[in-house]
């Protein structure tokens, strides 16, 4: 009776440790990690007017953890951004790194079907001003990114971009 109640005792512990280990494999798996998935591809970009003005290419890395954007205009830009969602507070970041030196860091949240995230104050001569990025997936698959620069109130002071990205088909 005793070599039963080990054997049951020592199963049932195998068992339990084998289901933590499932449930730890995928750390970034949530569904919160999953909230910018609709960027996930690769894109031609177009303006407003129809005009492609560079191709960007979106994938998962470091096991699901991070979004790395490529980014390549039709001009001499190239940039790269990692989009990761932090646990601790429950935020949305991306971090943002081009050719000319430019960089820019953003915090935010998907609400309302809608990827919106925020740069702390700029303090510039010209001003203090706020960047604000959100991107939305629109109904025929394609997906809207605009780029805002806001005053210290968060009103629109202007729109520094606007993208259309639409999926390339192999």
């Amino acid at each position: 009776m005793k070599k039963y109640i080990l054997i049951v005792l020592l199963l049932s512990l195998t068992i339990s440790q084998a289901q933590k280990t499932n449930e730890n494999d995928c750390a970034c798996c949530t569904e919160a990690h999953q909230e910018f998935d609709f960027w996930l591809g690769k894109w031609t970009v177009y303006d407003i007017k129809g005009n492609i003005i560079g191709t960007n290419t979106i994938t998962k890395a470091y096991g699901n953890c991070v979004l790395k954007e490529e980014w390549k205009s039709t001009s001499k830009s190239r940039g790269t951004s990692y989009n990761y969602y932090n646990l601790s507070d429950k935020t949305w970041n991306q971090v943002w790194v081009d050719n000319s030196g430019f960089n820019l860091t953003l915090k935010g949240n998907y609400i309302n079907k809608k990827m919106v995230l925020t740069s702390p104050l700029t303090k510039s001569e010209k001003g203090n001003y706020y960047n604000q990025i959100s991107w939305f997936k629109n109904e025929d698959g394609s997906v809207t990114q605009t780029w805002n620069v806001l005053d210290m109130n968060h009103k629109k002071i202007r729109e520094a971009f606007k993208g259309i990205y639409k999926k390339n088909v192999k």
